[in-house]
Order: structure tokens, then C-alpha cells, then sequence
């Protein structure tokens, strides 16, 4: 069970939420604590699933993938087996950044980052419509990314 958090437990997670390159020297002194303490606080807010991971946030666009695309995901049977066998078949297409079951018209809505146009195209006629139980796709291209990974509110 998570231990509970307190004022500085919150601002520390605020702080490294807003700048994961945070030293943990830094870090100790915008919470007022030694670093010890700060070392012995972040390390417990890691053991204890408050902070899930630590990485870079990669400009999409320097890396050729600039094209974002949400795909709904209608499948032919609501069944847990068929979730099973879509949700794992997914997690293997890299080209997927977030898969979330939904509930409306669409059983999964996908995101997807590629090159362009022309590339989702290849990858949805060879990957995602030959995923396991796909009966319809709806695809949605993104013409501006108003908030993109916005920071938690808490």
C-alpha cells in the first residue's frame, strides 16, 4: 500500500513533473530538506508508484514523425477474449503511443505518430486492420496539437 503524501511529497512530484532533469541537490533545496532526506523522499515516491518513469520527451517532428493520427477501433465481438488478443496484438506495434479502451462508438481509440499521410496509410492497410477482432476503423488526423502530455493538476 503507497505511503501518504505530504506537502513536501507533493511539491517534489509538482517540481520533477515540470523538469524530470532536476539534480537531487536542486531538488533539495527548492523543498527545503538536505539532500538525504530529498534522496530518501524521491526514492520512495519511485518504490511506491507515485512517479512511474523518468524520460526524455522527444520533438516528434526532429525525428520524422510529425504526422499524428487517433484511430477508433470498433471490434466484431465485445468479449474478454477479444480484448485480450486486441490488447496484446497491440502493445507489439510500435507505432502506437497510447491504446485506451473507451466507452461510445468505439471500443479503442489509438494514437499513432508517423511520418506522414502516406506512411499510416501502409502501416493501416498491413497492421492495424489485420489486429485480431478489428471489424471497423474510424481515423482522425490531427491538424494542430493544441495541449500535447499537459502536466497533471494535482
Amino acid at each position: 500500500m503507497p505511503s501518504e503524501l505530504d506537502r513536501i511529497d507533493m511539491k517534489m512530484l509538482r517540481l520533477l513533473q515540470k523538469n524530470g532533469r532536476l539534480t537531487n541537490a536542486e531538488l533539495a533545496t527548492l523543498v527545503d530538506v538536505s539532500p538525504a532526506t530529498c534522496h530518501r523522499r524521491t526514492q520512495r515516491l519511485f518504490d511506491d508508484g507515485f512517479i512511474k518513469t523518468v524520460r526524455a520527451m522527444v520533438q516528434p517532428q526532429m525525428v520524422d514523425r510529425g504526422a499524428l493520427v487517433m484511430v477508433g477501433v470498433v471490434l466484431d465481438r465485445s468479449t474478454p477474449e477479444s480484448f485480450a488478443q486486441f490488447e496484446q496484438a497491440v502493445t507489439k506495434l510500435s507505432f502506437v503511443l497510447d491504446c485506451n479502451l473507451v466507452a461510445g462508438d468505439f471500443d479503442y481509440f489509438l494514437k499513432i505518430r508517423v511520418k506522414d499521410m502516406a506512411d499510416f496509410n501502409r502501416i493501416h492497410g498491413s497492421q492495424l486492420i489485420a489486429l485480431p477482432g478489428v471489424r471497423q476503423t474510424r481515423t482522425f488526423f490531427v491538424m494542430k496539437e493544441v495541449i500535447d502530455n499537459a502536466l497533471l493538476d494535482f
